[in-house]
């Protein structure tokens, strides 16, 4: 009779083996990939990647192309977790994803640097059209009253384009400042959505109002009734692609690389379905007429140039920061907003405190890049913000008082 102890070991040994086997498989599975098939991870949806994709394999009928669309954030974390799917190329439009990628060491050159621009964008509003009302001419705009719970946006931790534009604000206005618009438009959201095409398919639903967008998704959809409005200044982001270490197929991605760069390729998106601008400025030239005039003059002065690695150095900390002092109270700091506006008989320097505690951004970009990025620093950045918002609660109270 075998012993308890004895059928113990069995069954350990049983399924030491079976994990040891299940790795085995797991690894063949990616080393005996198809010789031919080239792996891309991006933040793109069918509509862009498709035209370029089969444009190439028609040019390179040898390559197959395996294409998995993940949003930037779960990508980029994807990728520094080590690859383990060996992905060959990396395809977004927030630049700063690079940046990280580059710093921690995952991304490799294959010809073209660290990672290669291959289009230009902006940031911007879009609204549906035609439409009874006033329509935001500027950014400051979008803080008007008559806004008010009409604006949506994504999340940054679920879009990187969204990251960009709050990087957009941030790095034109200064970081006290940009703090201080984004949490005063935190007043105006009647919803932060989990996917950047959430926001487009609201406004065409007549959901929202407005949403906040990057120029080819909603130049896209024009068709639809979208019109689109970039915000200024104009400032230019570049989208990039990039090969990937622990990818298994670096000739085929050094190829798509250069298809992408190639006359061909930029000619591509130019397509009314893709409407990206062009890094090849031959190839842009063709729509120069139908570019807006203040996107055409940002291209030609690097002022207006968005920062990559300035965002990067921020990128978990602007991200958490949303988090803490916006998305998680999003419902309390809207309804305080609406209650400061409704104070008509308080005295100006009574709402002026409760609009600078509204507007109040309580860590400087140095505390917030040295604090450690782990959950008690999460739990004190979301506690600093509901003490904040309970102050300016007590005073919106008291002044709601009769006199």
């Amino acid at each position: 009779m075998r012993r308890p102890g004895q059928t113990c070991v069995a069954i350990t040994g049983l399924a030491a083996v079976l994990w040891a086997l299940a790795l085995l498989v797991a690894a063949a599975a990616a080393d005996n990939a198809p010789a031919d098939e080239l792996r891309i991870i991006t933040s793109y949806q069918a509509d862009v990647v498709q035209p370029l994709q089969e444009a190439f394999e028609r040019s390179h009928p040898g390559i197959r192309i395996r294409v998995l669309n993940k949003n930037t954030h779960a990508a980029v974390d994807e990728v520094l977790a080590g690859n383990d799917r060996r992905f060959d190329l990396f395809w977004a439009s927030a630049p700063e994803a690079f940046a990280v990628l580059d710093k921690a060491g995952r991304l490799i050159d294959l010809g073209h640097g660290p990672h290669a621009d291959f289009a230009w964008s902006a940031v911007g509003w879009t609204w549906r059209g035609p439409r009874d009302g006033p329509v935001p001419q500027d950014w400051n705009d979008l803080l008007d009253p008559a806004f008010a719970q009409g604006i949506a946006m994504s999340h940054p931790m679920r879009s990187g384009t969204m990251h960009s534009l709050l990087e957009t604000i941030l790095q034109d206005r200064g970081w006290q400042a940009g703090w201080a618009w984004i949490l005063e438009l935190a007043g105006q959201l009647s919803t932060i959505s989990a996917r950047s095409f959430g926001v487009l398919e609201g406004v065409e639903s007549g959901d929202f109002a407005i949403g906040l967008t990057i120029d080819f998704l909603a130049l896209t959809r024009s068709d639809r009734g979208l019109v689109f409005r970039y915000g200024r200044p104009v400032i230019i982001i570049p989208a990039r692609i990039a090969a990937l270490r622990g990818g298994t197929r670096p000739q085929a991605a050094a190829a798509f690389m250069d298809f992408v760069l190639s006359p061909e390729g930029q000619r591509i998106l130019l397509r009314s379905d893709i409407r990206r601008i062009p890094v090849d400025p031959d190839i842009r030239a063709e729509l120069a007429q139908s570019l807006h005039p203040e996107v055409r003059a940002a291209l030609n002065f690097s002022w207006s140039r968005y920062d990559p690695e300035l965002a990067a150095r921020r990128y978990w900390e602007v991200k958490q920061l949303f988090e803490a002092f916006v998305a998680r109270d999003l419902l309390l700091r809207r309804e305080l907003w609406r209650r400061l506006r409704a104070l008509e008989q308080a005295l100006p320097p009574e709402r002026a405190r409760i609009r600078r505690l509204l507007t109040w951004m309580p860590l400087t970009e140095h505390q917030a890049r040295s604090a450690p990025q782990d959950r008690e620093t999460l739990l004190e950045w979301a506690e600093r913000s509901h003490t904040i918002l309970r102050d300016a609660e007590a005073l919106i109270r008291r002044l709601e008082q009769p006199r």
